[in-house]
Order: C-alpha cells, then sequence, then structure tokens
C-alpha cells in the first residue's frame, strides 16, 4: 500500500485502515482473557476431589484435609490456565497475522493506477482558488508564440553570421597575395584580383597599414582604425554642415542661362594643352614651349604614360560635352 492510498483511505475512514485490524485483534484478545479468566474462576469453584484430586489424610490429626485446603489444585489449575492463555494468544496472533494481510491486501485498498483520480464525496461541488501563477491558455499561446519568434530570429542570425564569415573570408583572401591560375589547355595564367599590395606596399608597412607581426610590434595602433574612428567622428558634423546647406541650395535659381560654358571648356582645354607642351617640352620632346631647353631622352613605357594620360583628359573633356 503506498502513502497515496493510505491517505486516501483515512481521509475516507477517519482512521487508518491498521487502527482499525488492531482494533479487532486487541477486541479478540480481550475476549480471549475473559474466558480464561471465567475458566479459571469456575475451577476454582469447583472442590478439587470433583476434579480427581483425592483427599490427604493428616498424619498428625489422623484427620482427612478439607477440599479448598488441598494444596495441589490452586498451583495446577493456575498453572493449567496459563498454558491455556498462551496457546490461545499465539492462535490469535498467528490468525489474525494472515487476516491483517488480506485485509490491506484484498479488502481496504484501492488500485494505484485508481488513487489519483477519486474524488470523496465531501469535495463535491467544492472549487478551490487557483494560485495567481497558474498559466492560462491565452498565457501559454503567448509563450508558445515567443519561442517561435526567437527560433526564427536564431536561424536569422545563424545564417547572418555565415554570411559575414564569408564576407570576412573573402576579404583576407583579398589581402592576401596574388594567386596565379593557368589553364594546361591554353596555356595562359591569369591572376585573380587581389589588394593585398594596400598592406603589403613599403609605404603601408611605413604607415602601420601592414598585417605583419613587424608592423604590428613597431605600431601597436593601427593608424586605419584610428582614422576610422576620426571619419565617424565627423560624420553628425557633416550632416549638420548639410543641413545648414539645404536652405542655401533652395535660394539658388533653377537655370542659369547667362554662363558661357563654351568660354569655359576652351580655356580648361587650352590650359592643359599648355601644361602636356610645358612637360614635353621639359622631357626634350621638339615642338614645346621649352625646345630651348637640354631634352633628355625618353623610353616607351613614358611614352605610353603620357598617351594614356592625354588620352584620359580628351575623354573627360567629350564626357563633359
Amino acid at each position: 500500500m503506498t502513502q497515496q492510498v493510505e491517505a486516501l483511505l483515512t481521509e475516507h475512514f477517519r482512521y487508518t485502515p491498521l487502527s482499525l485490524i488492531d482494533d479487532i485483534i486487541n477486541t479478540v484478545n480481550t475476549i480471549v482473557y475473559r474466558a480464561i479468566e471465567a475458566i479459571e474462576n469456575g475451577l476454582f469453584s469447583i472442590p478439587p476431589q470433583q476434579l480427581g484430586y483425592s483427599p490427604e489424610p493428616d498424619t498428625s490429626r489422623d484427620t482427612v484435609l478439607p477440599d479448598a485446603d488441598h494444596p495441589d489444585s490452586k498451583d495446577e489449575i493456575e498453572n493449567g490456565c496459563h498454558q491455556l492463555e498462551t496457546l490461545l494468544e499465539a492462535t490469535v496472533d498467528k490468525t489474525f497475522d494472515k487476516f491483517e494481510i488480506y485485509t490491506l491486501r484484498n479488502i481496504l485498498t484501492v488500485p494505484n493506477e485508481l488513487a489519483p483520480w477519486m474524488r470523496l464525496g465531501h469535495y463535491e461541488g467544492l472549487s478551490l482558488p487557483l494560485p495567481s501563477d497558474t498559466p492560462t491558455p491565452e498565457s501559454i499561446l503567448a509563450l508558445r508564440r515567443k519561442v517561435q519568434e526567437t527560433r526564427k530570429l536564431n536561424l536569422a542570425l545563424r545564417s547572418t553570421h555565415a554570411r559575414n564569415a564569408a564576407t570576412v573570408t573573402q576579404l583576407k583572401s583579398l589581402l592576401s597575395a596574388p594567386q596565379s591560375t593557368s589553364s594546361p589547355s591554353s596555356g595562359s595564367s591569369t591572376r585573380d584580383p587581389s589588394l593585398a599590395f594596400i598592406t603589403t606596399h613599403p609605404s603601408a608597412i611605413t604607415l602601420g597599414l601592414s598585417l605583419s607581426q613587424t608592423s604590428s610590434t613597431r605600431n601597436p595602433k593601427s593608424p586605419l582604425s584610428e582614422n576610422a574612428q576620426f571619419f565617424i567622428s565627423q560624420l553628425p558634423a557633416l550632416k549638420s554642415a548639410l543641413e545648414e546647406l539645404k536652405p542655401r541650395l533652395k535660394t539658388l535659381p533653377e537655370k542659369i542661362g547667362d554662363v558661357d560654358w563654351e568660354s569655359r571648356r576652351e580655356e580648361r582645354r587650352a590650359y592643359i594643352e599648355g601644361r602636356v607642351r610645358k612637360v614635353v617640352g621639359g622631357m626634350g620632346v621638339p615642338g614645346g614651349d621649352a625646345d630651348g631647353m637640354k631634352g633628355v631622352r625618353v623610353g616607351r613605357e613614358e611614352v605610353r604614360d603620357l598617351e594614356d594620360m592625354v588620352g584620359g583628359i580628351v575623354r573627360a573633356d567629350r564626357m563633359e560635352e
């Protein structure tokens, strides 16, 4: 019998099942003691001669002793009643031990799986107030939605972390040394785009922008990070200056028709041509403003650079037109 079943039966009977069995056994023992006492009183009331005792003569007086004064009758009756009482007590204990086990197992019992679902009569129509922290269906639904939103946020953060990690890997590969890939069929080699010159150039090492251990030991504070922090700190000032310029832009006319853009372009073109002639003349090419100056022999690469520069200027002028 479990404690839950015992508590249920105790609440129903108003006493424990074991106390009921003890009362039954005590009642039977009381009956046994009364029976033994009645037997003993009955034997004492019977004359010893009727119980089979022969009278013993008194040798000093030559007379027969009365029945009440028989020396062995009282002791034998008490001894016999005591043995009968002991035998009955042993029989009662042995029999009622079996009765106790049978009663607790088959009569005063409730199945363990049924005990939590039983409701006693004095609980009918009784409504107990629920505690304040008892969850309601609405609160359970809200918690379930929170869990779902938390899972969605977790998945989004993981995907963002994976994308950021891939971006960081790509940026690190751009800062690494360029690797050339050659195709065996064509025999030509191509180089992957790389920004390694930002950190590997001697100027970058001088400025402390190199990722190598030597530059980091020389300048523990990276100028790049300091400049980035400075730019970020200046953003509010730039924003306020932009806000001040917006009302001034509204005061300007929408169309400016009095400006002679063609003359401005001609002046710029003449200035650029003059500067080019001066540079070319200084290098020893005839036709410049410095024809009388001592020229210097110009290599092919420098000529190509000048051609590229002049071509860029011409393209810029065409785009403006």
